[in-house]
């Protein structure tokens, strides 16, 4: 069988490759924000990794909702876009493992999260959130990087702050 054409390029892989690193960068960053006492440093976090991560990696989306947004919209290919889901997950899972590996076995890892409301609140508020960033994402498309950055990463920090 014939590999595709876009699997045999190098741009490809490097832009699957941003994906898993940025994921994982993010999710890092969150979750390292989030062990600490004040509420709003997550979402300060988050929304400061995701604009510089633009301007450093050149617009991942670090966000499989956000990968999937594009694939229903036809912005990347099903390839493509299978590939950079698979990349984010396994970048969220090495994030959400690293903390673990310098504890002594038995430790428990809890992030303190406050939750008003039901699970459909969350989901209402996560999916108004995830709206406004993929909104935000289509915007800047075409938009140098600083601009982007600074679109998406007020972006996540308000769809943060709001949820």
């Amino acid at each position: 069988p014939a590999v595709p054409q876009e699997l045999r390029s190098g741009r490809f892989w490097r832009g699957v490759l941003a994906e898993a690193v940025a994921t994982l960068i993010f999710v890092g960053v969150v979750l390292g924000a989030s062990a600490g006492p004040a509420p709003l440093a997550p979402a300060l976090a988050g929304g400061l990794a995701a604009g510089g991560l633009v301007c450093t990696l050149g617009g991942p989306q670090a966000n499989p909702a956000l990968t999937l947004a594009l694939l229903c919209t036809r912005k990347l290919s099903a390839l493509r876009g299978v590939l950079v889901v698979l990349a984010q997950c396994a970048g969220a899972t090495l994030a959400s493992a690293a903390p673990r590996a310098p504890l002594p076995a038995g430790a428990n890892l809890v992030t303190r999260v406050s939750v008003t409301g039901t699970a459909g609140t969350a989901l209402v508020w996560e999916i108004f959130a995830t709206f406004q960033l993929a909104l935000a994402a289509f915007a800047t498309a075409e938009s140098a990087a600083p601009l982007a950055g600074l679109a998406l990463g007020s972006a996540v920090t308000a769809g943060a702050l709001a949820a």
